[in-house]
């Protein structure tokens, strides 16, 4: 608990300094003391931050779903807004020197004036002329504004941009991505096998039952021979996205379509979204495996999330008995479980969770934590293929990271 609390005042120190940056930046440094203009900034840089914290609590303290809807969409935008908005401002840091020394050699180039001179009498005789001195100050300040305002700008204009384009992404749709995946043990019936991989849908309080469509379309134009659900369908209660859901009823696939548990199913019910999803026509695999008349075993294993309800991934019941001579595919939500899979000879995983990292530079993040963040990588005997996931998690922004449904074609080296 203490732990706890000192990163929460870390965490909560670090974005108060944020804004705090953010404000200087774009509202002190760019309007007039006491101005409407920067009255109406410091109010948007107050209160956007705790738009974002509602956003990030409000379901989990069950507020009403409306109210979840009305503040997700400002508050998870602006944290990537936010993201953008520093990064573009720290490169700004480093360009203000150069924009400042070149505004002051403008203005300290001679501008020629035709003076006439002024006759003076003969038997005046000459006084010194006071002649007022410019004031630079006012220059100077007037120089700062111009550069902070041409820094802030732009640096507003580079985030509204990164983040206008990668919502346009997410709410585009996933597009459809083919890898080919050579198995020693698939027979030659099996050759060109087609599983279509989706994961991270995260319906919720901004993705809806118009994600979900787009998603199932998708899947049947690619025509299928099984459809793999790897994990993290939903951000909420049945109750409140039951409806969302309801497309996946209209998935297709010569063999079925197929369900595991991600870590967010955890946050949101994960039993009872089992039970929903069996009955929108998915096969939920809970540590379990079924034969694929095709010539492999499809095994799934629960998220190492539900480890703490007693739910966690049993590679022993999903895989412990099964003829090794067969080749095996895995469904597992997180990457870090296949270290497992290479103990129990599985010989192709397959997992989403990392999202590709979503944010750039979020990848770098993400790397840390995953054995493989986006692609098909070989580990021993057991290949992992990680997908970026079709849908995004907190601020429905892709950059750097598009969002995909993979169609993973089998090959059998006997072919």
């Amino acid at each position: 608990m203490v732990v706890f609390l000192l990163v929460l005042v870390v965490v909560l120190a670090l974005l108060g300094a944020v804004h705090w940056y953010v404000w200087r930046r774009l509202v002190r440094d760019v309007t007039a003391p006491g101005g409407l203009p920067r009255r109406l900034g410091t109010a948007v840089v107050v209160v956007l931050p705790l738009l974002s914290l509602a956003a990030l609590v409000s379901s989990r303290a069950g507020a009403p779903f409306p109210v979840q809807q009305a503040v997700a969409w400002p508050g998870f935008l602006w944290l990537a807004v936010l993201l953008y908005l520093v990064l573009a401002l720290l490169v700004g840091e480093a360009v203000r020197p150069l924009l400042r020394a070149w505004t002051s050699r403008r203005a300290a180039e001679p501008v020629p004036v035709a003076a006439e001179p002024v006759p003076v009498p003969a038997d005046v005789p000459a006084e010194p002329v006071d002649v007022p001195a410019p004031a630079p100050a006012a220059g100077d300040v007037s120089r700062r504004l111009f550069v902070a305002r041409a820094v802030g700008g732009s640096a507003a204009a580079v985030a509204l941009g990164t983040v206008g384009y990668g919502t346009y992404g997410v709410l585009r749709g996933p597009r459809v991505k083919r890898v080919t995946v050579p198995l020693a043990k698939i027979p030659r019936a099996a050759h060109g096998y087609r599983i279509a991989v989706v994961s991270d849908i995260h319906l919720g309080p901004i993705l809806g039952r118009a994600h979900t469509q787009r998603i199932v379309d998708t899947i049947n134009a690619t025509q299928p021979d099984l459809i793999a659900v790897v994990g993290d369908l939903v951000d909420g209660t049945v109750e409140n996205l039951g409806p969302a859901a309801e497309p996946l009823a209209r998935l297709r696939a010569r063999h079925g379509s197929f369900f595991v548990t991600g870590n967010h199913e955890y946050f949101s019910g994960a039993d009872a979204w089992v039970d929903h999803v069996r009955e929108l026509g998915l096969h939920p695999l809970r540590n379990a495996r079924v034969e694929i008349p095709a010539g492999f075993d499809l095994a799934g294993v629960d998220d190492v999330a539900g480890e703490s309800e007693g739910h966690g991934p049993d590679f022993v019941r999903a895989l412990g008995d099964r003829d090794r001579a067969r080749a095996a595919v895995l469904l597992a939500h997180q990457p870090i479980v296949v270290h497992d899979a290479v103990r129990h000879g599985v010989d192709l995983q397959l997992s989403g969770h990392t999202h590709g990292g979503q944010l750039w530079p979020g990848n770098y993040l993400a790397e840390l934590a995953n054995p493989t963040v986006a692609g098909l990588e070989r580990y021993g005997d057991t290949q992992l293929y990680v997908s970026r996931g079709a849908g995004a998690w907190g601020p429905p922004v892709r950059v750097g990271a598009p969002s995909d449904i993979t169609i993973v074609e089998l090959a059998s080296k006997q072919a």
